[in-house]
């Protein structure tokens, strides 16, 4: 390791000192990290001391600011998303407005990461913000910096008179006296069962998942075990409190990006037979990372150990010590897997995930609703009606008529976007190949004609796509009005796995019975 470390600074050295351009030697060393760490994991990173703040947002779910969320999208910084009662939305600033200057600071050449660092400061300092709204209006803000806390519960509402429903998005400082609370306070509204979703959760603080478990489980139950390299980094977490409640039904829903600390509280109440997992199986990230202070107030996160959940099984996804020839983490082969078995005997599998109970095959939607989404006309769409509509009705019943539908329709017919799909580059392809083949020169016609007919269903996309698309127009409309709140109540009662939760919840012998095995 010496001997390493003494070739790499001599090299760095003579690179500083002969390299015929002039070089930044902050930034060479910064990629020569970078570079490294990309051999391990890609959650084993440095962090600058300009990016602490930062970090210590992600792990606390606080930080000083007004409570926006912007992005750069075509040279401007536009505010997508406003969080409920924030200095931001108490000033009169709306999601669709460009920001244009912060504190005099003129923003266009600024990236997302420098712009968010000028509206971040010191709780109690105040910061002037300049926007330009609905294209032409250019209005001034002046506001006071508070301390944010991004909710760890962004949604709770009873269901069906008795069943509770809360939706976990963080695992941050104080997220299980937050499921608790909640929890306590949806049983004094009448609830005796749950669904806890847990979709899109990536993750966060391993002591806050184990206390969540620790809610529904008995006193001294094995939670969760980390194996390290070093025996410093191996650990054994139980249930060290007397549980809330042993006896309520409950539905975990998760998708693709439930992953880490949402892994182990569906893997638990699995294990354990606690609870029904409703949805697509999780992400499959069993990695536990530690912070590592280094010189001059930057620090190293570092994967340290895996997980393990109480069955015994470790349901890490990727292996990324070992790669394909193209540098690709591999996958744990199907054949590999590891059989396990939960309290009550039922088989469950390592190597990928924590696999649904009852599986909801994913909606995907159409490249032509997903090319239409990123190119933000419906995002600007949504914007354009908020300031025609005073209100709109509850999220629950809102919904656009037919002629409102055809006004948007009407609206994108003076706009173009980028409009690609998979079926269209084959078909490329296909032709490619054909003339080049005189086997296969007859093929082309057939293949133009085809061609002709994918390019009729993308002219005639808004009618053919009309459902998905209305939904997601209906779901930016909502978050204006009503936040984020707003747009997972609009979907409570259209959402197939949370229809799936409450049927099951529903039927004590059917919940029971699939427990049972």
């Amino acid at each position: 390791m010496a001997k390493n470390l003494e070739i790499f600074a001599s090299l760095y050295g003579e690179v500083n000192t002969y390299y015929v351009d002039e070089v930044n030697p902050n930034k060479l060393i910064r990629t020569s990290i970078n570079a490294m760490l990309e051999k391990l994991d890609p959650y084993t990173v440095y962090i600058p001391e300009d990016d602490i703040e930062d970090f210590r947002t992600n792990a606390t779910g606080e930080y000083g600011g007004i409570g926006i969320q912007s992005n750069k999208i075509k040279e401007q910084h536009v505010v997508l998303n406003i969080y409920e009662n924030s200095p931001a939305s108490t000033a009169g600033i709306k999601i669709g407005d460009v920001i244009t200057a912060v504190d005099g600071v003129r923003l266009g050449n600024l990236t997302d990461d420098q712009a968010g660092k000028l509206m971040k400061g010191q709780s109690g300092s105040d910061i002037q913000i300049e926007v330009i709204r609905n294209g032409n209006e250019k209005l001034s803000f002046t506001t006071t910096r508070e301390k944010i806390t991004i909710p760890n519960i962004s949604y709770s509402t009873l269901m069906d008179e008795s069943i509770g429903y809360l939706r976990l998005s963080e695992f941050t400082n104080d997220a299980a006296d937050d499921v608790k609370k909640t929890v306590l306070d949806l049983k004094k509204q009448g609830a005796k069962e749950l669904i806890i979703d847990l979709r899109e959760n990536p993750g966060g603080l391993l002591n806050e998942a184990v206390d969540i478990c620790n809610l529904f489980v008995t006193k001294g139950s094995k939670i969760v075990d980390t194996k390290g390299k070093i025996e410093a980094q191996s650990h054994s977490y139980t249930a060290k409190a007397e549980p809330l409640d042993l006896d309520i039904p409950i539905a975990v829903i998760i998708n693709h990006n439930s992953a880490s600390a949402s892994e182990i509280v569906s893997g638990v109440i699995q294990d354990y037979d606690r609870g029904v997992i409703i949805g697509q199986k999780s992400y499959g990230k069993g990695l536990v990372q530690v912070s590592r202070k280094l010189s001059f107030n930057s620090q190293l996160k570092v994967t340290t150990a895996k997980y393990y959940i109480p069955s015994g099984r470790c349901i890490q996804a990727l292996d990324y010590a070992h790669r394909t020839s193209d540098g690709s983490a591999t996958k744990v082969a199907d054949s590999l897997k590891t059989k396990f078995y939960t309290s009550n005997n039922r088989l469950v599998y390592d190597g990928g995930g924590i696999d649904p109970d009852i599986l909801i095959k994913e909606p995907s939607p159409s490249s032509y609703t997903k090319n239409l989404a990123e190119s933000n006309l419906i995002f600007d769409y949504a914007t354009k009606y908020y300031y025609e509509n005073d209100s709109i009705a509850a999220p629950q019943v809102f919904e656009l008529t037919d002629a409102e539908y055809q006004d948007f329709i009407n609206w994108m017919s003076t706009k173009t976007f980028k409009n690609p799909s998979q079926v269209e580059n084959t078909l490329e392809l296909l032709e490619e190949a054909a003339t080049d083949d005189d086997v296969y020169h007859n093929l082309i016609a057939e293949i133009e004609g085809i061609t002709a007919s994918v390019e009729k269903i993308k002219s005639n996309g808004l009618i053919t796509f009309k459902p998905e698309i209305k939904t997601l127009l209906e779901k930016h409309i909502i978050l204006r009005y009503y936040y984020t709140s707003g747009v997972v109540e609009a979907a409570l009662y259209k959402d197939q796995e949370i229809k799936e939760a409450r049927k099951i919840l529903s039927d004590s012998e059917a919940y029971i019975t699939l427990l049972k095995g």
